[in-house]
């Protein structure tokens, strides 16, 4: 059977930037064995899988990496619910709707604005509250990215794993020169899953660069490609342990991200969170989208 597929870069105005993602907007009839099979055909980081509702809300969504579906991610959502929209599948609608997916991770909210120029930009809110998980130590860390133990920065948190839906290893490095140098090892990374982590994702951050209040990098070489260029999951969960971090006990706080500069798909990702009564609640990322293609793929 054939399946129409859309494929699109997010978190990026410009095309040939951004993460890429392809979308099937009526995957209907596919069984979890053809959306890993097509999945690793498009061999993009993600690949999104489109049916109708189970709970009555927009759309059921699953996600898929070459390697595993995933409960949650960013950019698969934001890209997807572009694709809808741009495509005339979720009808009419004036300067911005709102649209609700279903995943394993929960409901994920998402609200697509039209800015100047028809131009749809979309933010998602997690699906979870932040979660902290294990510590790891400084030297298996730089071992799985090839720097130095000094080059991770330990002053306001030991690398850990956090979550709002998909977890990460989060790392912040002493400066952007660091995080430039950082090449993932896959000894380095197998080192880390026989020490617990579960999915093996890090993600890295520096604050206060030129023009960015975070820049960061997201390595995952044992599911698929070896880096990510742009990656809302992973980011939201950097901002709401930065949030959580923060002694102020409410606030709301926001950030501009760079990611994927260092791989020639420059991305940049807007997020925000709510802390109240010293709780991290919402956290949102959003982002332009650009379609890059459509056409016909065959199920096997």
């Amino acid at each position: 059977m054939r399946y129409r597929y859309y494929t699109c870069d997010v978190f990026t105005a410009t095309p040939f930037g951004g993460n890429q993602l392809a979308v099937l907007p009526e995957a209907q009839g596919l069984n979890a064995e053809q959306m890993h099979r097509l999945t690793r055909e498009f061999n993009f980081s993600e690949s999104t899988f489109v049916f109708p509702p189970q709970e009555g809300h927009t759309r059921r969504v699953r996600i898929f990496t070459p390697t595993a579906e995933v409960p949650f991610a960013g950019h698969p959502n934001i890209g997807t619910a572009f694709i809808l929209a741009a495509t005339g599948l979720l009808g009419a609608f004036g300067s911005s709707t709102n649209v609700t997916f279903e995943e394993e991770a929960g409901l994920v909210p998402i609200t697509i604005h039209r800015r100047q120029g028809d131009r749809l930009w979309c933010e998602l809110q997690a699906p979870q509250a932040l979660s902290v998980g294990k510590t790891f130590s400084p030297e298996i860390v730089a071992s799985a990215i090839s720097l130095r133990t000094e080059d991770i920065a330990t002053g306001s948190h030991l690398p850990l794993v956090a979550s709002v839906g998909l977890p990460f290893l989060i790392a912040q490095l002493q400066d952007q020169y660091a995080l430039t140098r950082a090449r993932p090892s896959m000894q380095g990374f197998e080192a880390l899953v026989a020490h617990g982590l579960e999915p093996p994702y890090l993600h890295l951050y520096v604050k206060g660069t030129e023009h960015f209040d975070l820049r960061t990098r997201m390595f995952s070489p044992l599911d698929g490609p070896p880096e990510d260029p742009a990656t809302g999951s992973a980011n939201c969960a950097l901002v709401a342990l930065l949030s959580h971090l923060n002694k102020a006990p409410e606030g709301d706080f926001q950030w501009r991200i760079a990611q994927g500069f260092e791989m020639g798909r420059p991305s940049v990702l807007e997020a925000r969170t709510q802390k109240r009564g010293g709780q991290v609640g919402s956290v949102w990322v959003g982002g332009d989208c650009v379609l890059v293609g459509d056409g016909w793929i065959k199920a096997w």
